[in-house]
């Protein structure tokens, strides 16, 4: 009876103009309808629970990698050096301060 007819209600309703459509289903029950509906909720969070698993699963694969680059050794050159200058006493010879302080006053004026 209702099919077709004009929902009705106030005029300044938004669904003042609308149309019901309704159509009689035989043997329909409303559990079959909600059944179906949670059925596609279930398989929409097994997927998005596997997808989560896979993107961690990345993510640690990822991070172990990094991970093991960080751990090794940083390569630390070694340059030999010349042995320090003894005197026959044993002692290391220094140089003078008269001379350091020449070297640095030199700098100090050179034009550019």
């Amino acid at each position: 009876m209702l099919n077709g007819e004009q929902i009705g209600g106030k005029k300044r309703s938004s669904f003042y103009y609308d149309l019901w459509n309704i159509k009689y289903l035989r043997k329909f029950k409303w559990d079959d309808l909600t059944e179906e509906i949670a059925t596609k909720n279930a398989t929409r969070e097994q997927k998005l629970a596997l997808e989560l698993s896979a993107a961690k699963r990345e993510r640690d694969f990822y991070l172990s990698k990094k991970q093991k680059v960080e751990m090794k050794p940083k390569i630390i050159r070694k340059f030999p050096q010349k042995e320090p200058v003894v005197n026959e006493t044993g002692e290391t010879k220094e140089l003078s301060r008269d001379f350091l302080a020449g070297v640095s006053i030199s700098f100090r004026f050179m034009p550019l």
